[in-house]
């Protein structure tokens, strides 16, 4: 299988080689297959297979590199004294991995993705990495992947980004919190008022700017039950101001604004 996952690795020639990995490695397809006949099929959730998967690398990668450019240092570069190219192989194996652990259960599904994760990542690393350099990659990976969940708190910056990118996935149904098919209450109300969500550089002194469009007032559950609380549990939210407008006719009115 080839060509199953792309995102833009820019002239990050490791990062290059882990996507080249990731889409031939037909474990972690099926994985991902397995994961959304548990979620969708089994209990009636939200996609949490490869487009999902791909949505939130590609948030994630691009949050991290708008953080970069407004000097923000990654933990791996901070703490490890490694390059900026690999907090973006960190933060885009954290959003491939992070759910993995739902071929298991849902409940407590951030662990099952640690234990399942190591030996993927081992994996996506080999020939690229030596053995030390492995090693830091993938306990920054796990974190990130154990502290995607609210109440866990990251202490990095890439698993602050991963929890982040992960809730950002909320367009038109896709919503991160569980509702069941068919059925009308708030919560699928909600998911369905998410028009267009977002992720940009800034204007002003907070360099990303979430700005979400949605079709009538119901989606601000989405982002008070979900994105908010992720934000504010991330450690990023000094540098992240989140937008909402609802769709009135041709115009659009500010419903509610957050700054972080």
């Amino acid at each position: 299988m080839t060509n199953v996952f792309s995102i833009p690795y820019q002239d990050n020639l490791k990062l290059k080689r882990v996507v080249e990995g990731i889409s031939s490695d037909e474990r972690l397809l099926s994985m991902w297959k397995c994961s959304n006949v548990m979620a969708i099929d089994r209990l009636g959730y939200t996609d949490h297979g490869p487009t999902h998967m791909k949505i939130v690398a590609n948030s994630a990668l691009r949050m991290l590199r708008i953080l970069v450019k407004h000097g923000v240092v990654p933990s791996i570069v901070k703490d490890h004294g490694m390059a900026n190219d690999d907090a973006e192989v960190v933060v885009v194996l954290g959003s491939i991995l992070h759910d993995v652990g739902m071929v298991v259960a849902r409940k407590g599904h951030e662990t099952y993705s640690v234990m399942l994760a190591s030996v993927i990542v081992e994996r996506l690393l080999a020939g690229i990495y030596g053995e030390g350099e492995r090693t830091v990659i993938l306990s920054e990976v796990l974190h990130a992947i154990a502290t995607h969940e609210d109440p866990n708190q990251p202490l990095t910056v890439e698993g602050g980004i991963v929890k982040v990118a992960d809730a950002l996935d909320m367009e038109k149904g896709r919503a991160r919190i569980p509702f069941e098919a068919g059925r009308v209450d708030i919560h699928s109300v909600s998911a369905l008022s998410i028009e267009k969500v977002s992720l940009q550089e800034g204007t002003g002194a907070i360099p990303i700017e979430v700005r979400i469009l949605m079709a009538n007032p119901a989606g601000i559950f989405q982002i008070d039950q979900l994105l908010k609380p992720r934000i504010e549990n991330s450690g990023l939210q000094k540098h992240i101001h989140v937008v909402a407008e609802v769709l009135e006719g041709e115009q659009r009115k500010i419903l509610q604004k957050y700054e972080f």
